[in-house]
């Protein structure tokens, strides 16, 4: 298996990065993509792909972090030979500052816009973050039918189901949350060439472990989950997330 989002290169693994590559091997899980989400960490996230061949990166920012947005710096990082994506990138409207939504709003945009059109020159797939801004991303994409990837943390919206042509699902530990009900319902509408498994480590632990550290080596926690709501074996829904994952972000 494959988790396609973890940040390795949080301070929360700066203790224990080899062993808990070793837990998440040991669980069935192989390979391992850090998404960027501000420059800084996107430095750290190289030098662990340089160090593990298992570990691959993505250079982008997060909406969160675009005061440190500098897309010459994305596109350099972008050339590194472990560079598989572009992202962590998108739009987030849950805390927009007082006042200045609508700036806010649009500084999101533009810094997702040129994100993607450096995906689209750089032919590398987008791992986009979409929080309460759903509506703003569709009309966004459908400016650009040939920008594809995955939607990251998948939020359970409908109208995002429009793009299963082009893009993937990221399904994690929200699933086994006992208010995932929109994801729980939605999952079977996915394409199941369309789905690939993350944990957005150390974030967003799944259940029966919240409150504890998050860590690849819970994927198979996500596929039990799976298995309930799909029908499908176990080892099928590996071997189709991991195929999916390696075409997505080329890793075959």
């Amino acid at each position: 298996m494959i988790d396609t989002h973890c940040h390795l290169d949080n301070e929360a693994f700066s203790s224990d990065p080899r062993e808990v590559l070793k837990n998440a091997k040991q669980a069935g899980v192989e390979k391992f993509i850090i998404p960027g989400a501000d420059l800084k960490d996107c430095k750290k996230a190289m030098r662990i792909a340089q160090e593990y061949q298992e570990v691959f990166f993505a250079s982008g920012i997060h909406p969160y972090h675009l005061d440190t947005f500098d897309l010459q710096e994305i596109e350099k990082n972008q050339a590194h030979h472990r560079c598989v994506a572009i992202g962590e990138c998108g739009l987030d409207y849950f805390r927009l500052p007082e006042g200045r939504e609508k700036e806010e709003k649009q500084r999101q945009k533009d810094c997702l816009i040129a994100q993607i059109q450096l995906s689209l020159t750089s032919n590398l797939p987008l791992i986009l973050h979409i929080r309460e801004a759903s509506e703003d991303m569709a009309e966004i994409l459908r400016s650009f039918p040939q920008a594809r990837g995955v939607f990251h943390c998948f939020n359970a919206d409908e109208i995002l189901l429009e793009f299963s042509h082009r893009f993937y699902y990221g399904i994690g530990g929200v699933l086994t949350f006992k208010n995932a009900r929109r994801l729980l319902e939605i999952l079977p509408k996915i394409p199941k060439e369309r789905l690939v498994l993350e944990t957005d480590a150390p974030y967003l632990t799944p259940h029966p472990y919240r409150g504890e550290r998050n860590e690849p080596k819970f994927i198979p926690l996500i596929v039990q989950k799976m298995q309930e709501i799909l029908h499908l074996p176990t080892k099928e829904i590996e071997k189709i997330c991991t195929q999916n994952t390696e075409e997505l972000f080329d890793l075959s």
